[in-house]
């Protein structure tokens, strides 16, 4: 028997709890791995809360995210021992995820852990600090470089933000930082941002085409904000969009992308081929100091999970959640 989160829904609507369950309940997958760490995500805090549809089978244990030993394993890639991480892949949504005691996936699904980082450390980065490369990597395909002018991260406070915060600033660029908590000032210069701004900048219709002040941006934001700073890139400027927490339409308009050539460049963490995860985890081993971590991780027991979730939801909480489940497999 291990603990865990389930969410479960029935005539009477949805329901999180938690609970134990036995490893014969665990969804069929060709490596079971016993869980050391897991997170809670912006994605997890909807799916425990019902307050969007992001589960799309009953029961579901969420969190898109673990790190953990190999326990059994029919895949040839794995062995009993193997440490081991997964973002993603549906997990959370339509396969049991990572807010467990255990874990039983396809092989496919997972990457080795990167031996510059701990299990703990491999969640305090977890989906969020791996967007973040992702982001920042489609920035690099599209030209952008410390050299062509400030980069935008929106949502800076978050723990996409922090962590691209962090690695834009360790590569060069000039950071500016979007936050709606100004009380987190010296939590992003310490990050390494060089202008703190304010999210009220970006929250209100603006014009079709804004003051260019930006080569490259990273948003999590989406809805008014994107279209604002869609509007305000530099000429042949690249924002990476991996976010909607301000919403998932975008009233903007064509300018932009027409007149100044603007690049709108969509980045999607769940279902990206292995050799990006791959080259993510390598570029976050590189260009991430683990030494920030500790700064932008806390830790929270599996039993504070759901309460968690409405103050994630909230904007209550900065950087990653962590989730121990078993510190002793390092």
């Amino acid at each position: 028997m291990f603990d865990a989160i389930l969410i479960d829904k029935d005539e009477n609507g949805q329901t999180a709890k938690l609970t134990q369950l036995d490893e014969n309940s665990l969804p069929e997958g060709d490596v079971t791995v016993r869980v050391a760490y897991s997170t809670l995500n912006y994605k997890d805090g909807l799916a425990i809360t019902g307050k969007s549809p992001v589960v799309r089978k009953f029961p579901m244990v969420p969190g898109i995210d673990f790190s953990g030993v190999v326990e059994q394993s029919d895949h040839p890639d794995y062995r009993p021992g193997d440490k081991v991480v997964l973002n993603g892949w549906g997990v959370g949504e339509t396969h049991w995820g990572g807010l467990a005691g255990m874990a039983r996936v396809k092989g496919e699904w997972l990457v080795p852990l990167e031996p510059a980082f701990t299990l703990a450390q491999a969640m305090s980065i977890g989906t969020a600090g791996y967007t973040a490369m992702l982001c920042v990597m489609a920035l690099e395909r599209h030209g952008v470089t410390p050299e062509s002018g400030p980069v935008l991260v929106t949502g800076a406070a978050g723990g996409v933000g922090s962590v691209a915060t962090a690695v834009l600033s360790k590569l060069g660029y000039h950071v500016a930082a979007v936050t709606g908590r100004r009380e987190e000032t010296d939590y992003l210069t310490g990050l390494g941002a060089k202008e703190i701004l304010d999210r009220a900048e970006f929250s209100e219709p603006g014009k079709p085409l804004a003051k260019e002040r930006w080569a490259g941006a990273v948003d999590v934001a989406g809805g008014q904000v994107l279209a604002n700073v869609c509007a305000s890139l530099m000429y042949r400027g690249t924002v990476a969009a991996c976010g909607l927490a301000a919403g998932m339409g975008l009233p903007a308009t064509v300018a932009p992308f027409i007149l100044r050539g603007v690049t709108l460049a969509g980045v999607d963490s769940v279902m990206c081929p292995r050799e990006d995860r791959l080259e993510a985890w390598h570029r976050l081993a590189r260009d991430l100091d683990p030494s920030i971590l500790d700064g932008i991780t806390e830790s929270i027991a599996l039993a504070d999970v759901i309460p968690m979730a409405e103050k994630l939801l909230a904007g209550q909480v900065r950087g990653r959640v962590i989730v121990p489940i078993d510190e002793t497999l390092g």
